[in-house]
């Protein structure tokens, strides 16, 4: 609703939650196939793709229940968001070292399709989350995310130009370290963030 000319904060919680359950639901979907042709190719940069976007679903559902939440609520939400891109970051990285101590086959004609598919949605999300950024301390975070998942889809989209050129699988395993890499930077940051955040309530009360 907007009175005297202002939108009220229900408003704004509103349109928070709405582009919020847009990119969950993107994400989710999106999860399930990075993860379907992730096995099906073998590639472990995929297959950190796939684990990424669930994290980040997860989050977002998370995030979507802390809109109407008070700051301190919100801050504690957000640390969730750090602490899983932590954990994604550990398990990403050792499923790189899994395979490259095993050995893969990744087939980079898929991966270069699931790259294209990947960058158009989160490029989506990116678009729906825009707006909010600077709202608060989750969307912040959300913000992050769809970031953090257009560059990794890029470098997706590279490694598969580069394993169907050479045959190698070494460009498949350097993206996935890069995508935990990248995961862990986000994840640092978000946790600084809600840190800033969670301690600006407690002076508030």
């Amino acid at each position: 609703m907007v009175k005297g000319g202002k939108v009220t904060e229900a408003a704004i919680n509103s349109a928070q939650r709405g582009a919020l359950l847009k990119v969950l639901v993107i994400n989710a979907a999106l999860a399930l196939a990075l993860f379907t042709a992730g096995q099906f190719a073998d590639s472990s940069a995929l297959m950190a793709n796939a684990l990424d976007n669930l994290s980040d679903a997860l989050t977002y559902a998370v995030s979507y229940f802390a809109v109407t939440r008070s700051q301190r609520w919100k801050a504690g939400a957000a640390a969730i968001t750090g602490v899983m891109l932590l954990i994604l970051a550990v398990g990403v990285l050792a499923d790189a070292w899994r395979r490259f101590e095993v050995g893969s086959s990744p087939i980079g004609p898929t991966m270069i399709v699931m790259a294209f598919v990947a960058v158009g949605l989160n490029y989506w999300c990116i678009r729906i989350l825009r707006s909010h950024r600077s709202d608060d301390v989750n969307l912040r975070a959300a913000w992050t995310m769809s970031l953090n998942d257009f560059a990794s889809n890029l470098g997706i989209l590279l490694a598969g130009v580069a394993v169907a050129w050479s045959g190698s699988r070494l460009p498949d395993l350097l993206v996935a370290a890069a995508i935990a890499l990248m995961a862990a930077y986000g994840g640092v940051k978000t946790l600084k963030d809600a840190r800033s955040a969670g301690a600006a309530a407690s002076d508030r009360t």
